[in-house]
């Protein structure tokens, strides 16, 4: 009798945290748009067989059947998809809510740990606090002479070759965004030249990246598959690599005491007042992140694991973006020719005001060169989605959003919203004329994301995407092979294509082109 009335009480005290579940959480998320589903698995059936192409299809497709909000149910997780500014200005602009990531990111742990990406709470506060200073625009002019040589070897690299087509841009380019990267994270001495020109490096962040896929729904899947195998050996080659830089590079200061002491109090404030010319002319003053993170850890505010979470984290935002967002601006430009005439037009005029050679203020000096970037990043964001965890009840589009639930946000979508982008698939860089983007909404166009969480190196990342298309096309015409009409797209973080692209690229007339 006594294990009945147990059982009875068990039951109806589960019962009621069922009903309270299901009034507080489940029955605000069933109001909300979304396709038929069903019970228990929810959604889940239209992504088990799922491959990623037709993932990236029904996204695309029920961000325009329910605009502008829709939930899926995964099983018992609730993901609430939203793509209106004003949704997305409420999540991403909170100083003190929502600044968790979703659930997916989980699988980058592995890889990059719990760096400024993937941290959450006091951590990431603390980590943003210490990095801010490596992208200060004094800093930045420090190291654009790296990404400048870097769209060089770029160029070079296709003058030496025997062919006229690129038939992995993708691949093609970010084995250059990540040379380019590991200059401004890890360091410009000799150790940094040793290890980071070498193709093992490039392919095992390559690699590395394929294998963490986000879409997988449950650990156990993960686990079960022969890539869980092929992560650990590429981890442990990636680590292992930027452990050894850390170790090195420690030691290098060991023996050249005082050398750190020029960084160690390095402040925001403080880089306003720094002298150009004299942070300029010595090459030892640079302030690497690694230098950075270096000092921090003498004051134990960082340990040499925490040092490299954000050395990779840098380094695979950093290459991996970047590279994605110069590839869909070459096919832009290549299926654009007139646009592609302007741009060489400009760069032209100021190579030759600058006798040949780019700098600094030659790079923020091409202003129409920087309008077709912002357009390209409007049409084919580098990041088409992310994801936050809703931390307290939030109501977006008079539908409640209970904590705990997981929001993706459609970068993609709002950036082909035709009530703020007119025409929104042409792709026009008039649109980012200064008198044209005075009234728009700022959370209609968030390549970098937005708020407190926006990306810490988008400044770098423009710099950088200057530094590599103006020598290329100040070279060569673009034309197709490719056409972005018969792109297959599929989900994954970063914008991926199906297939590889190509592009072909033909010698400028060298009278016009030295270089």
């Amino acid at each position: 009798m006594i294990i009945i009335l147990l059982l009875l009480c068990s039951s109806l005290i589960l019962l009621y945290y069922y009903i309270l579940h299901y009034e507080k959480f489940v029955r605000p998320i069933n109001k909300i748009p979304s396709m038929p589903s069903y019970p228990l698995i929810g959604h889940l059936l239209h992504f088990w067989m799922a491959s990623p192409e037709d993932l990236w299809k029904l996204i695309r497709s029920m961000a325009v059947t329910y605009y502008p909000i829709s939930n899926l149910w995964l099983g018992p997780i609730a993901a609430v998809g939203i793509r209106h500014p004003d949704d997305i200005e409420k999540i991403l602009s909170s100083t003190t809510h929502h600044l968790a990531k979703g659930y997916l990111y989980k699988y980058l742990h592995p890889w990059l740990g719990t760096g400024l990406l993937t941290s959450k709470g006091i951590k990431w506060h603390k980590r943003r606090k210490i990095l801010t200073p490596t992208f200060h625009f004094n800093i930045l002019k420090q190291f654009v002479e790296i990404l400048i040589k870097e769209g060089n070897h770029l160029t070079q690299s296709l003058k030496n070759s025997e062919g006229s087509t690129i038939d992995n841009l993708v691949f093609f380019i970010s084995k250059h965004t990540l040379n380019a990267i590991c200059g401004k994270s890890i360091c410009m001495h000799p150790l940094f030249h040793t290890h980071t020109h070498t193709h093992t490096h490039t392919h095992t962040h390559i690699i590395t990246y394929r294998v963490l896929r986000p879409w997988l729904v449950f650990d156990i899947i993960f686990a079960l598959t022969s890539m869980g195998k092929k992560q650990n050996r590429c981890l442990k080659i990636l680590h292992g690599f930027t452990e050894k830089i850390i170790a090195e590079r420690k030691k290098y200061y060991e023996c050249n005491k005082g050398h750190l002491e020029n960084f160690a109090d390095i402040t925001d404030d403080k880089l306003d007042e720094i002298d150009d010319k004299q942070v300029i002319g010595v090459k030892k003053k640079r302030l690497a992140m690694l230098d950075l993170l270096i000092s921090v850890a003498r004051d134990n505010e960082i340990n040499d694991l925490g040092i490299r979470e954000e050395v990779d984290t840098f380094i695979f935002e950093g290459h991996d973006t970047v590279a994605t967002g110069l590839t869909f601006a070459i096919l832009l430009l290549a299926e654009h020719k007139d646009i592609q005439q302007r741009v060489r037009d400009e760069v032209n005029a100021i190579m030759h005001a600058n006798k040949g050679k780019l700098t600094m203020s030659a790079l923020n000096d091409m202003s129409y060169l920087e309008r077709c970037l912002k357009e390209s990043l409007r049409l084919y964001p580098s990041v088409p989605y992310v994801m936050r965890s809703v931390s307290e009840d939030v109501n977006l589009h008079s539908y409640l959003i209970p904590s705990g639930t997981l929001l993706y946000i459609g970068i993609q979508e709002v950036h082909r919203d035709s009530n703020f982008w007119p025409n929104p698939e042409v792709f026009d860089p008039d649109r980012f004329l200064p008198d044209k983007i005075q009234n728009r909404h700022p959370y209609s166009y968030i390549p970098f994301s937005g708020g407190p969480r926006n990306c810490i190196g988008q400044r770098f990342a423009m710099l950088e995407m200057k530094a590599m298309i103006a020598p290329l096309i100040y070279n060569f015409y673009l034309e197709p092979v490719d056409y972005l009409k018969d792109l297959r797209f599929k989900v994954d973080i970063i914008n991926r294509t199906v297939d590889p692209i190509r592009i072909r690229y033909i010698p400028v007339d060298q009278t016009q082109s030295t270089l």
